[in-house]
């Protein structure tokens, strides 16, 4: 027989009490308070309130009449179809059993690669940074490059119909290849699937029996880099002092070959270019007194 529980005491009521009346209090405050932010934003004295209630009430129409429209209910129907196609495909993908190794293999994977994110963060940003000044450096030339790659398209354009004209008329023969490669290869799979387990194994054996060797051999190179690190910062410097004296070198050269190329051009164009209208030259002598 089920026991009659036990009634509150006097003081367990009192708290429920307390807490029902500061609950309900700091309900009737928030609506207090939402209530004079509703009367403050729509205050009818100043003709604020009636212009955001228009405001309100015209972009609410434009957006329904909008949303009518054939292509948003296109873009509505391709947003349901998209969600209901992820959702017929990825309930069956979340409970297959290849799904849980992957999971592994990206908690893995995540796992290992968080140290070495943050290990590279700073080059990176380093890297991101010169880049986006390179780019912006370089963007007078992206026009030019722009219409190189539109011409590169253009030409390649009737090549790739061509191609696909000539694979839509060898469908039976790119039928008969594939049936040919599919009965060829089908047999060798076994085979490939033997040796690629015996090369894994002794790839295996290889790779432990290697990893000694070149751990010291990386040691050693380490060692003997930074033994030699003075050296190299001393031919580092050699090869860049020899480049900043050779620089002035190099810019009067390239400004004699910049001048020799532009008179070169400009001999070109007068002689391919049509003959402008020669004028008649008058020559005057001073008569003898």
């Amino acid at each position: 027989m089920a026991t009659i529980p036990s009634l509150p005491s006097r003081d367990e009521m009192l708290r429920m009490a307390r807490s029902t009346t500061d609950i309900t209090g700091q309900l009737l405050d928030t609506a207090g308070n939402i209530t004079r932010i509703a009367i403050n934003t729509f205050d009818p004295r100043d003709g604020s309130g009636a212009e955001a209630l228009r405001v309100l009430r015209e972009t609410t129409a434009e957006l329904a009449e909008a949303s009518a429209s054939p292509q948003a209910q296109e873009a509505f129907y391709r947003i349901v179809d998209t969600l209901t196609r992820l959702g017929t495909s990825g309930a069956p993908l979340a409970v297959h059993p290849v799904s849980e190794p992957a999971q592994a293999l990206l908690a893995a994977v995540s796992d290992s690669l968080l140290p070495v994110l943050d290990a590279v963060e700073p080059a990176v940003e380093e890297f991101a940074t010169a880049l986006g000044d390179f780019v912006e450096a370089t963007s007078p030339l992206l026009p030019a490059a722009a219409g190189l790659a539109a011409g590169v398209l253009l030409a390649l354009t009737p090549l790739i119909r061509a191609a696909t004209d000539v694979l839509d008329e060898s469908t039976p023969e790119l039928r008969r290849v594939a049936d040919a490669l599919t009965s060829a290869l089908a047999p060798l799979m076994p085979l490939q699937v033997a040796l690629a387990e015996r090369a894994a194994a002794a790839g295996a054996g290889v790779v432990r029996a290697a990893l000694p060797p070149l751990a010291d051999l990386t040691e050693a190179a380490a060692a003997t880099t930074k033994a030699a690190r003075p050296v190299l910062i001393a031919g580092e410097e050699l090869v860049v002092s020899a480049l900043e004296s050779v620089q002035p070198l190099m810019l009067a050269t390239a400004s004699r070959a910049g001048r020799v190329a532009r008179a070169a051009a400009i001999r070109v164009t007068a002689a391919v270019s049509p003959a402008a209208d020669r004028g008649v030259v008058v020559a005057v002598s001073a008569a003898a007194g």
